[in-house]
């Protein structure tokens, strides 16, 4: 691969903070000098003004005066990187990662955890009342993670035969001796996976076990997927670890060579006892989806187990889990806490997942009714009710805004409390107008995204006042935050 192709392909996500990039001005693309970084915005991007445009600088924190070189306009605001720090801000942390900057995650690993919470709150009341325009509480001190590295229980690696490289090996001009990656994808490319060396998010033996399925395939000849061509032996990696100490391994293959599937597995096995669930499956598709692919166990168990206050939950391969264990029974605590059951109650758990809210509530409350899209979480819900001798759950499968209705409440009973747990859109407008027909007592919105979370709950306003907020962390090094909203009927 020639210097100038690799030079062509040089995104700007690849410079470190610490580097100064010397690059051609495009076309009225101004060099903004002593830029002064004030605040982050939405999504966690840092900003500065520049004559009353807001300039988006990536890979800067507040408190630090840079020269920006400007690389994209609109009309609002600009984007650019940084050519030079004048000044480094006194909160700047070094980032233990040498990926930071390249890799798509942990993009406040220079940050202090107390500035990322404090900006994670800041992001959340500015959003309730920003978009709410509501009467709120006073909003309660964000709960952070016990643990800010090495918290989540599930990691999925990409295979690439032509791996994304790092700005010095750019520079340098010199042959690649190793094309191959096993990664993660670059932020809004599709084909360029950045290799990874050491991730500091999931705990061991996640990088051990990575480090040595990529070794050995490139000892023993093993194709890397070429996701432009769609060929190649090896496609996905995905390593879960639990709570419990349990450890399931998929390998997902891209093309059919039972000799060479079984080798590798055979060799994970031995090398790797800790491994209680390991797991392949085949996929030829376009796409890297296994939902809809069978997945054949090889050695040990097909799932495996997390435990939550002597509550155990079976996890399958497919299986949707909160991806920080720790806080995922922080944030299932205060939804409880807000439900305030007292033993009489009917539960509406709306986007049950695999029922992990409605199993951890089910000994507070008369009976829980959880409905989720996807049928197989259903099946782990109901499996995961048997398990922990829990009779009083009812799981439902399809569509919210289908299955919720006024007939199926008719059916089921009024709720007394409703838990709402939706993804990052939020809920449809059907799903609001008939959890307010249905006129619960207490609603508890649990959301990955307040600023839908905001919309949704302003519609509520005439029926429901909001009586608490409580923010929690479930993702530190990054911006995204949970929060807890809980609604009382007016």
């Amino acid at each position: 691969m020639s210097g100038k192709y690799c030079l062509d392909s040089l995104s700007l996500s690849q410079f470190t903070e610490s580097d100064t990039i010397v690059s051609r001005n495009k076309a009225n693309y101004p060099l903004i000098e002593g830029l002064e970084i004030t605040g982050l915005a939405a999504e966690g991007k840092a900003l500065g003004h520049y004559n009353d445009i807001v300039v988006f600088v990536p890979l800067t924190v507040p408190g630090d005066v840079v020269d920006v070189q400007i690389r994209s306009k609109r009309r609002r605001f600009m984007e650019g990187t940084v050519v030079r720090y004048i000044k480094r801000s006194d909160i700047r942390e070094e980032p233990v990662c040498t990926h930071f900057g390249v890799c798509g995650g942990c993009k406040w690993q220079n940050l202090p955890y107390a500035q990322q919470l404090h900006f994670k709150q800041q992001q959340v009341e500015d959003q309730l009342r920003r978009i709410g325009k509501i009467e709120l509480p006073e909003i309660s001190p964000i709960l952070g993670s016990g643990n800010t590295l090495f918290y989540r229980n599930k990691l999925e690696f990409t295979f690439s035969s032509k791996r994304w490289m790092t700005y010095e090996e750019v520079a340098s001009g010199q042959p690649i001796d190793t094309p191959e990656a096993l990664g993660f994808h670059i932020p809004g490319l599709f084909d360029k996976v950045l290799d990874i060396n050491k991730c500091w998010l999931q705990p061991d033996p996640s990088n051990p076990i990575r480090t040595a399925v990529k070794t050995f395939c490139l000892e023993n000849g093993y194709s890397f997927y070429d996701i432009r061509e769609h060929k190649g032996l090896m496609r996905n990696l995905i390593i879960r670890t639990s709570s419990t100490g349990e450890v399931m391994v998929i390998v997902v293959f891209g093309e059919n060579d039972p000799k060479k599937i079984e080798t590798l597995l055979s060799y994970l096995a031995t090398k790797f006892p800790q491994i209680t669930s390991l797991m392949y499956t085949i996929n030829t598709k376009l796409n890297d989806t296994i939902n809809d692919l069978a997945i054949e166990c090889h050695t040990g168990k097909d799932h495996i187990f997390e435990q939550m206050e002597g509550l155990q939950f079976k996890i399958g391969p497919k299986s949707f889990y909160q991806t920080n264990s720790a806080q995922a029974y922080e944030l299932y605590k205060v939804a409880r806490e807000f439900a305030a059951l007292t033993g009489s109650e009917t539960v509406y758990d709306l986007y049950t997942g695999t029922g992990t809210i409605a199993n951890f509530i089910a000994g507070r409350c008369a009976r829980v009714i959880g409905i989720e899209y996807v049928p197989e979480a259903i099946e782990d819900a109901k499996v995961n009710s048997v398990l922990n001798g829990i009779v009083n759950t009812q799981f439902y499968a399809g569509d919210m805004k289908d299955v919720l209705c006024d007939a199926f409440v008719a059916q089921h009973g009024h709720p007394d409390v409703v838990i709402l747990d939706p993804p990052r859109a939020g809920l449809h407008e059907d799903v609001t107008q008939t959890v307010l027909r249905a006129a619960p007592q207490r609603i508890v919105y649990v959301s990955c995204n307040p600023a839908t979370q905001a919309r949704d709950i302003a519609l509520m306003d005439n029926d429901y006042r909001v009586e608490r907020v409580q923010p929690v962390d479930m993702f530190p090094q990054t911006h995204h935050v949970e929060n807890v909203v809980l609604l009382v009927k007016r």
